[in-house]
């Protein structure tokens, strides 16, 4: 009767959870891990370096984001501000413009020499601002002509330059640390025909 109770509770606790009680002989194949303090707290303490580790990385991962963020906040401030330190010294410049253009009209015609000169100076501090900005002008008058430096508008006959050289200049070029900004506009010499 005993073994026919013990058989009904077994199928009943088979039927509560879905699945079929290990047998004894399951249970006896199960092998048991037994490890000594020691061991135990030697892979408590790497699995406590793990997790430092993992900490770690986050951190490092998040900083690096940051690093990133930052890094391209900077690159766009530089790039909205490249100007800025020219700019702030050609508005001296702007101001002695300004002053000049004041001057002339309550010039009387006697003047006209002290405005000359106010404007050559104001010309000369611009041209200066731009110089230490890294601006250099092409000097193209009498040299060959280079297509990567000068600009030619036309040719003229002349036997007093050799033919492919530049007769005259008609207007400035410049170079910004060997990159061209703008050509200089140029008349080239050609020989005379017979």
């Amino acid at each position: 009767m005993f073994r026919k109770i013990w058989k009904a509770m077994s199928e009943e606790k088979k039927n509560e959870s879905g699945f079929e009680q290990p047998s004894t002989e399951a249970l006896a194949e199960v092998k048991m891990v037994t490890i000594n303090t020691e061991e135990f707290e030697d892979f408590k303490a790497q699995a406590a370096k793990g997790i430092e580790y993992l900490d770690r990385l986050q951190r490092l991962a998040a900083e690096f984001e940051n690093f990133k963020k930052r890094a391209a906040r900077e690159r766009q401030d530089a790039i909205r501000f490249a100007n800025e330190s020219l700019l702030g010294r050609l508005i001296p410049v702007l101001d002695n413009f300004e002053m000049a253009l004041a001057a002339a009209n309550q010039a009387s015609e006697n003047s006209t020499d002290s405005l000359k000169t106010g404007v050559e100076m104001i010309a000369g501090q611009f041209k200066n601002v731009i110089i230490e900005a890294g601006l250099e002008e092409i000097d193209a008058a009498g040299k060959p002509f280079d297509p990567n430096l000068h600009e030619a508008v036309s040719q003229q006959e002349t036997a007093d330059i050799p033919e492919g050289h530049v007769l005259l200049q008609l207007r400035k070029g410049y170079k910004l640390k060997e990159r061209l900004i703008r050509p200089a506009t140029v008349i080239v010499s050609k020989t005379p025909t017979a």
